[in-house]
């Protein structure tokens, strides 16, 4: 199964201000709906809660902490599933990762929610494809294999 990591983020790493941020500085929602429509896709109970409206089409699967990602991956019977942060979901997710979508946009946070809270394992990326979503503003999602 692919496990894929999507999300848009600051030039800086982060991808919210905070955790109660319904993000709206992003420019490619439109093509997350498209992307995931279908699919099961995994976030933590911030990101649900900042983008619920968003979701109507998807198995949304609320991760807790105390649950183990693996059990949660085992369950699913799809050929590819989406995780959608935050940034303690995706880095207990980060090992079973086999593709990461990442829209950088133009803006600096300074601080806020990191890609990825917490250590997690050194991987390599290939670049496989790219989306413009915003011509405009020279907006672009890179999506990665991940070369374990």
């Amino acid at each position: 199964m692919d496990v894929i990591l999507i999300a848009a983020i600051t030039q800086d790493g982060f991808i919210a201000h905070h955790s109660n941020e319904v993000i709206t500085w992003s420019k490619d929602l439109a093509l997350f709906k498209t992307q995931t429509m279908g699919c099961p896709v995994i976030m933590g109970s911030n990101t649900y809660n900042s983008i619920e409206n968003e979701l109507k089409g998807r198995e949304i699967i609320v991760f807790h902490r105390n649950k183990k990602p693996i059990n949660i991956l085992n369950r699913l019977s799809s050929d590819k599933c989406f995780i959608a942060g935050g940034g303690k979901t995706n880095a207990c997710f980060s090992p079973y990762l086999t593709h990461m979508f990442l829209t950088p946009h133009p803006i600096l946070f300074g601080t806020g929610i990191k890609l990825f809270e917490g250590k997690i394992k050194e991987k390599k990326l290939l670049l496989e494809n790219t989306v413009t979503i915003n011509t405009e503003g020279n907006i672009v999602q890179f999506q990665y294999k991940i070369i374990n």
